[in-house]
């Protein structure tokens, strides 16, 4: 029987009784990080790393959670399972999951470029590997976040000198943090949607330094925002909440913007391409780094 099997709940350890990220309700449920389509409500009892709990709890709205720090193992019937960083999001975890010195690894979501707010992914040996392949194609190249900071600070500039708002849809989790420390906070102020600043409110919380930003109020009046630049989750920008801002210009930043026709289709004016999931060569080279 193999340590771990997949189920129509999901990855399954049929010997410890317990799930990793499972897509339907269960009793005993691992999640690696607070994305909705891993950290899912209806299940009894919940484990996470340390730093990834204060955004799952504030997201399901449960209190029956677990966590322990990266690195600490739990025993579960004999099955030792740990959480190690995966640089994705805050809080983003592998699942390190030890049997009778069998050792697998599910790595849920990970990118391997640092990007100076999420715990770097940490490589782990094993015999093994359950990895995510969002971006499993070799036409997925990501380039740096350094030049990727500089492009949305020159199109913030030249919106800036045109009178325009600058306004950059990315998730409210984990995307967002990371367009916020990218800018270049002497061009002018950095305004959030409420699902966005309810997030970084979450995160400073618990101790996760973020640059400044400013809450969108609905009696604010299009002149505080010229100028400025304004984060929202994707599902805003074609709302009517996305018209309050007057002159504005549409950007977005997903790995998904590599696709050609992408930008147009979700009527951005800009696209950038940033993800937080590793590319085809970080893929590749994570796997052959984990099971060679």
């Amino acid at each position: 029987m193999d340590l771990l099997q997949f189920v129509k709940e999901g990855i399954y350890c049929p010997i410890a009784g317990v799930y990793i990220d499972p897509w339907k309700p269960v009793h005993r449920a691992i999640i690696t990080h607070g994305h909705a389509d891993h950290a899912r409500w209806g299940h009894q009892h919940y484990l996470c790393s340390d730093t990834a709990k204060p955004v799952i709890k504030y997201r399901l709205g449960v209190n029956h959670i677990e966590s322990v720090p990266y690195g600490e193992k739990v025993n579960i019937n004999g099955v030792s399972f740990s959480f190690h960083p995966a640089g994705h999001i805050v809080g983003s975890a592998q699942v390190r999951v030890e049997h009778k010195g069998e050792i697998w690894v599910v790595s849920g979501d990970y990118k391997t470029e640092y990007d100076g707010l999420s715990e770097a992914l940490e490589p782990i040996k094993c015999h093994h590997f359950v990895t995510e392949s969002t971006f499993g194609l070799p036409i997925y190249q990501w380039k740096t976040q350094a030049s990727i900071a500089q492009e949305l600070n020159e199109w913030w500039l030249s919106n800036q000198s045109q009178g325009k708002v600058s306004v950059i849809a990315g998730y409210a989790l984990g995307k967002a943090q990371r367009i916020l420390q990218a800018l270049d906070m002497s061009i002018g102020k950095v305004f959030t949607h409420s699902a966005v600043e309810n997030i970084n409110e979450t995160l400073r919380r618990q101790g996760i330094k973020l640059h400044s930003t400013i809450r969108v109020q609905s009696d604010m009046k299009k002149d505080v925002f010229k100028g400025n630049l304004v984060i929202a989750p994707p599902s805003a920008i074609q709302s009517a909440w996305a018209k309050k801002f007057g002159d504005s210009s549409i950007g977005i930043a997903s790995g998904w913007m590599a696709l050609r026709g992408a930008r147009r289709r979700k009527g951005a004016d800009r696209g950038f391409i940033l993800s937080d999931h590793a590319d085809w060569d970080g893929l590749n080279e994570t796997i052959a780094c984990y099971t060679s």
